[in-house]
């Protein structure tokens, strides 16, 4: 486990090796902002009570037993990533439309039962939704005055205190791939030896302003299989529980680009890395709604842990671009230059296995119904971050999976802090139509403001729909804004490196479609 680059959402930060890397994979796979058919986006994605939507099977599985009819939707959605960056003084902008299917469901209502019962009916569902939408993009440039990546590779040799035989033992000159970054920095003359066994080592071209160009692309999800079934009591509570099995998969392309203005040496260098994630888990959700009266009704579910087993695998690579690299001075005191047999290097693939456990999550809600007109709905849903568990069996001995979970649950509790979200939505009726609204708060779960950003997320959305007796059409918008930060590479002072400032737009726009039967 060799992986240097940390993300979480649009943050990214360069850490040296150690075992607790992973607290903000945790967060990315469990951070859940908006989901569900358009319907329930339409109202701020507000789950907990209301009933009659393919969403109930793992929002709140008891809402499913709302239903007297069978139901097939289906709901195609495009996110829309729009993603401002300030570095080093110079503004750019990066857009890109993502194609998802957010949600898919079949719904079988049970026959009525005889009225005299108890239990009057029964639903069984079997839904596919995305839960959590890893689709990213932004770019970031500027002129840094006061250092390069190269001062990365150079500050982490010489930490490591490696001397130049063993630091030219990281790379194989039959696969031209290097163990380490720090391995093929070295044979690309990135990092040099200032003495005959090396350490300290330097990069040449210090002191000339350095353009930096940067782009990040992130695709993937978070989906999952629910079946949920629930049950009637007498029309006024609803008891229902779900089964979900998730899917993951996160791939990220990263970019950075060094040019030296004036450079004696080089004219610049490129690194390139990228991150491919897939793996699965389970979970299980357990709801209840109650309706005291026709126009009022609460709701409460409680969902378990998500336990996911994931594999990853990190490449990274560096290419130059040379004007002219020391070599000496011959017999006769003229310099000499090195006769380059390559210009880029491979690091070796570096795969991983690891598992995560997400946070708990509890929510309550309440929906008061203007008799056929519309309605208010309104969710309070905690999410315990603080809780978000990473482990593994990757290494051969004990002691290493025992640092690598302490080390994680370390990190985890010095990093995040358990929330509380909120959520408030609205509908009106009118005939066969519908018009809603809704807005979501989702405070803030970092303890430290890193990069002295608050980072709260504000949602709101809207949408309508037809409805009639044979099938239903709606349409949903959700936008959510945040500020986030990217951080390329870290040194031992703040001052000599930058972070790029981003603000992130996200939209994303849903039909859904369905049939009774």
């Amino acid at each position: 486990m060799n992986r240097s680059i940390w993300i979480t959402g649009g943050l990214l930060l360069s850490a040296a090796v150690s075992y607790g890397q992973y607290a903000s994979d945790a967060f990315r796979y469990s951070e859940q902002t908006i989901n569900g058919t358009a319907r329930f986006q339409g109202l701020g994605g507000n789950h907990v009570a209301l009933g009659g939507d393919a969403s109930a099977a793992f929002g709140n599985p008891a809402g499913l037993g709302f239903y007297n009819r069978s139901e097939f939707s289906i709901s195609p959605a495009i996110s829309l990533v729009n993603a401002d960056a300030s570095y080093a003084g110079t503004n750019t902008n990066a857009q890109r439309a993502f194609p998802t299917i957010g949600q898919a469901a079949l719904v079988f209502a049970g026959s009525p039962q005889n009225e005299n019962r108890a239990w009057r009916r029964t639903s069984l569902a079997i839904s596919y939704s995305r839960q959590v939408n890893f689709n990213n993009i932004f770019t970031y440039s500027g002129r840094n005055l006061r250092s390069s990546l190269a001062d990365a590779y150079v500050q982490d040799v010489n930490r490591r205190n490696i001397n130049s035989t063993d630091l030219d033992r990281e790379f194989s000159t039959q696969t031209n791939t290097a163990n380490t970054i720090e391995g093929a920095a070295y044979q690309l003359y990135l990092v040099n030896p200032s003495t005959q066994a090396g350490p300290p080592y330097f990069r040449y071209d210090v002191g000339v302003p350095t353009d930096q160009r940067g782009s990040y692309t992130a695709r993937g999800g978070q989906s999952q299989w629910t079946i949920a079934y629930a049950g009637n009591l007498e029309d006024r509570l609803y008891l229902g529980a779900s089964l979900g099995l998730t899917r993951t998969r996160f791939d990220f392309t990263n970019v950075l680009e060094d040019r030296y203005v004036g450079g004696r040496v080089f004219r610049g260098f490129t690194e390139n890395s990228d991150l491919t994630v897939t793996g699965g888990g389970i979970n299980a959700s357990f709801g209840a709604i109650f309706k005291p009266d026709q126009n009022f009704q609460i709701g409460a579910v409680i969902t378990s842990p998500t336990f996911s087993s994931l594999r990853e695998e990190y490449n990274r690579s560096i290419s130059i671009d040379p004007i002219a690299i020391p070599d000496g001075v011959d017999n006769q005191g003229r310099p000499t230059y090195v006769n380059l047999a390559f210009t880029s290097v491979d690091v070796a693939p570096n795969n991983f296995e690891y598992s995560i456990t997400s946070p708990l999550r509890a929510s309550g809600g309440a929906t008061y119904f203007f008799g056929r007109n519309g309605f208010l709905t309104a969710t309070a849903e905690y999410v315990g971050y603080s809780g978000m568990r990473i482990g593994t069996t990757f290494y051969s001995a004990a002691a290493d999976n025992q640092a690598f979970r302490e080390d994680n649950k370390r990190e985890v509790q010095n990093t995040y802090q358990n929330v509380v979200n909120f959520r408030v939505g609205g509908e009106a009726r009118i005939n066969l139509f519908r018009v809603r609204a809704g807005v979501a708060y989702l405070p803030d779960p970092y303890k430290v403001k890193l990069d002295n950003l608050d980072r709260t997320k504000f949602l709101f959305s809207g949408g309508f729909g037809v409805r009639n007796d044979r099938f239903f059409a709606d349409v949903a918008g959700s936008f959510l804004t945040f500020k986030s930060a990217y951080t390329p590479y870290t040194l031992n002072s703040p001052q000599d490196y930058a972070s790029a400032q981003l603000t992130n737009r996200n939209t994303n726009l849903m039909l859904s479609v369905g049939v009774f039967f």
